[in-house]
């Protein structure tokens, strides 16, 4: 299998699924949702399925069915674990498998984030990643009292007012990002000597001020957790549009993005890589995944059964920002195989019934990539970043000393 025609693959782990009936099905154990066994389990089969990564949601506000405010179900499932702690918790169960949990940078401090990604990286050894996620609603940033949002709808989002305040909040994601990044290089990959004979623990000549100072943040550092293993973790994104592509061009390695046909992901992928260029990093290797939402069966009528089912126990047909593919795992490999050729590299996969769907997809799909010479047979990396062919990056003070 030659660099060129694999692909990589990571599945978006979402309380017990992406449909929110999925907790009604007998495979779901809803009562175990908020228990580390269930994660671990889930994580457990999809590094039985060589997947490169999994990303956990979570956000600083209940789920909602709606885009703006609260909705008040009770019918579907509401409340999370912490993201970064679940991962932090099952790494030590898993050896190969990158962990990336959502955060979310318009309410947290980058300098928490750096410290607990960073933390995560070493309880992994080295298979830490985050996915940068921004929140507009009012009623997280409630939560906090340091600012107050107005209400915006899905409608108000598509006005230029609505424009400039996403552009806003994914600026102050970037900064967010880019004081991470220099918190983890804050400590050269040698500052810790722990010399007993001598009494020298460490090089303070070696950790560094960042000195950041943005709009959104001023930050002095050095951080407090030595530089991790992967030198810098992996940073993802998912984006919809122009804004939130610039984001992932400007600090992301792997960008998330929503196609509907094989002609739109090739558009989303031209106008990724012209905004990589545009932000100086041309050269740089920036992954671009196409997010699918996955109802999974060996027979498609009864994939299509089986959502018709879940829909009538929402009280309302499925929608979602990723296209839905309801089928067998052959077809989704066709489908796979055609928006790679758009330029993908790769794809997260959306089960929409985690205890359904995630097996089919290590067990039905992954054997099907690999017949197909598409996908690996085992795991050629013992790091996040070396699974994605991601090099391990200098530490930018230490080149600036030199």
């Amino acid at each position: 299998m030659s660099p060129s025609s694999s692909l990589h693959l990571a599945v978006a782990l979402d309380g017990t699924g992406w449909h929110p009936a999925s907790w009604r099905e007998p495979v779901a154990r809803p009562r175990d949702l908020f228990t580390a066994g269930h994660w671990a389990d889930l994580v457990a089969e999809a590094e039985r399925g060589l997947l490169d990564f999994v990303t956990l949601e979570d956000g600083l506000g209940l789920q909602s069915s709606q885009y703006g405010d609260l909705d008040g179900r009770t019918d579907q499932v509401r409340g999370r674990l912490d993201a970064v702690l679940i991962a932090s918790r099952i790494a030590p169960l898993t050896r190969h498998i990158g962990l990336v949990p959502t955060v979310i940078a318009t309410h947290t401090e980058p300098f928490h984030i750096s410290k607990a990604i960073a933390t995560l990286d070493y309880v992994s050894t080295g298979r830490a990643g985050l996915r940068v996620q921004i929140s507009p609603r009012p009623h997280e940033a409630a939560h906090f009292g340091r600012r107050t949002f107005p209400p915006l709808s899905l409608e108000e989002l598509q006005t230029p007012a609505g424009q400039e305040r996403l552009t806003d909040l994914f600026d102050e994601a970037a900064d967010h990002v880019e004081v991470v990044r220099r918190l983890w290089d804050s400590w050269e990959d040698d500052a810790e000597i722990r010399d007993a004979a001598t009494g020298r623990f460490i090089d303070r000549d070696k950790l560094h001020y960042i000195d950041f100072e943005g709009k959104h943040f001023s930050v002095k550092g050095p951080s407090i957790t030595p530089r991790p293993p992967q030198g810098q973790p992996l940073v993802t994104a998912l984006g919809h549009q122009t804004v939130p592509y610039r984001l992932i061009a400007r600090q992301a390695d792997v960008g998330y993005v929503t196609p509907h046909d094989a002609e739109q992901a090739r558009a989303i992928v031209a106008e990724i890589r012209a905004e990589q260029e545009a932000a100086g990093r041309a050269g740089e290797l920036l992954h671009v995944f196409g997010d699918l939402v996955v109802f999974l069966d060996e027979d498609p009528a009864a994939a299509a059964a089986r959502r018709d089912r879940l829909d009538a126990l929402a009280g309302e047909p499925y929608t979602s920002d990723a296209r839905v593919f309801t089928g067998t795992p052959t077809q989704l490999a066709d489908l796979l195989g055609e928006f790679q050729a758009a330029g993908l590299t790769g794809f997260r996969l959306r089960p929409a019934v985690a205890g359904h769907d995630l097996p089919a997809i290590t067990r039905g799909l992954v054997p099907e990539l690999q017949r197909r010479g598409l996908f690996r047979t085992a795991y050629e990396a013992d790091t996040l970043r070396g699974l994605l062919g991601l090099a391990r990056p200098a530490n930018r003070y230490a080149a600036a000393s030199a």
